[in-house]
């Protein structure tokens, strides 16, 4: 029997929040476009089981992993929905793509051909899309070479092109020369596309917008877009336009877990490196970065007790670090606390992101396995 982890420090993971970005994306993209939803790193460390399951309950297209075993975890737990499978797989994980239904990116005809083989090998026809590099230089054909492997795939008797698609890499930066270079990147996978209906092959479902083209760039919306960071709550840049209010879907809690008044002068934490600045009150938190909350925050970061935005004091331990409550305080033994979320006053994981030099993906991706989760329907349950 699995013992209840019931740990001060959670996530609280509001799916209605999930529902209101759908909602958000279902405006900007017109309504009439097909949605790849992005639950790979375990939905962005929000769970990718329940935000599956919330996200086709409301009509999402299509699931995204990145690897063969996130796939076969959602297909244990039931999940028969399409899924498209980004990453390329090692041979040996071939079969499991197979007998599972992935949808896997091909972007060479030796790997194309080795699904195709074990495809046949099953007796089952396997959907797969053509991924193009047009500028990341990660994963995919090039745009010359689209036509021909376009013409290797629907040569193959037990793969179907379903669809073909891109990644743009700077779709989120609002600099000029960023805009008119993915501008550039959507007119060359236009004429690619026009190369492969050329050769007299419908290459189905089209689709290269991540989050940053979904907000920014309606010309590549396509026939279906692929939110990630969106999806849960955050522009993908932080130089952004704010013109759609997405919400938060991770809030990050506590509680207080020991309160003591040190004088002025006493060091607080590894290293001596921040000294209290007058008589204050120090709060523990049990939370540290073994839980992902980063190390960089150390005398940097705020967390908010009973609405106050209170400064991390020293540096941020493994399992645990403290707060300055100040001189005064209301705060009480377990009061609860908002290491980040979308709370007025509190901090986002955007800002976050913004001390530690790093995007909110990796934050919110980094919330530790040991962290459980809070999975509330509706309403904040927190601050």
């Amino acid at each position: 029997m699995q013992a209840e982890n019931k740990r001060a420090t959670r996530a609280v993971i509001h799916l209605d929040h999930i529902i209101h970005n759908l909602e958000c994306i279902k405006q900007l993209t017109g309504g009439d476009k097909k949605i790849c939803i992005a639950v790979k790193a375990d939905a962005y460390g929000h769970g990718a089981l329940e935000i599956s399951r919330k996200a086709l309950d409301w009509g999402v297209d299509f699931l995204a992993v990145a690897t063969v075993y996130e796939g076969i975890i959602l297909r244990k737990a039931g999940i028969d929905a399409p899924l498209i499978l980004f990453g390329f797989a090692l041979d040996e994980e071939i079969p499991e793509i197979v007998s599972h239904g992935f949808t896997p990116f091909v972007g060479d005809a030796a790997y194309a051909a080795r699904l195709d083989e074990e495809a046949f090998r099953q007796g089952v026809i396997l959907n797969v899309h053509m991924k193009i590099d047009t500028g990341m230089g990660r994963i995919g054909v090039s745009p010359e070479g689209a036509p021909l492997l376009a013409e290797n795939l629907v040569e193959m008797k037990n793969l179907k092109l379903e669809g073909v698609c891109t990644h743009l890499p700077v779709s989120d930066s609002p600099l000029e020369d960023d805009l008119h270079f993915t501008e550039e990147l959507i007119g060359l996978l236009i004429r690619t596309f026009e190369a492969v209906r050329a050769k007299g092959i419908d290459p189905g479902i089209i689709h290269a917008a991540n989050s940053g083209a979904i907000i920014t760039h309606p010309e590549a919306h396509f026939d279906m877009v692929r939110p990630g960071i969106c999806l849960y709550g955050y522009y993908p840049d932080h130089r952004m336009v704010k013109t759609v209010d997405f919400k938060p879907v991770m809030d990050l809690v506590s509680r207080l877990s020991f309160l003591k008044k040190v004088q002025k002068g006493s060091p607080i934490s590894y290293g001596r490196t921040w000294l209290a600045p007058e008589d204050t009150w120090i709060a523990t938190i049990p939370a540290g970065y073994a839980d992902g909350y980063n190390r960089l925050l150390s005398s940097r970061g705020r967390v908010l007790v009973k609405g106050k935005s209170c400064l991390v004091t020293g540096r941020v331990c493994m399992d645990q670090f403290m707060i300055d409550l100040g001189a005064e305080t209301e705060a009480v033994l377990f009061d609860e606390v908002l290491l980040f979320g979308g709370a007025e006053g509190g901090m986002t994981a955007g800002d976050i992101a913004a001390l530690a030099g790093t995007i909110p993906y990796e934050i919110t991706c980094n919330i530790n396995k040991r962290v459980p989760r809070d999975y509330k329907v509706s309403g904040r349950t927190f601050f």
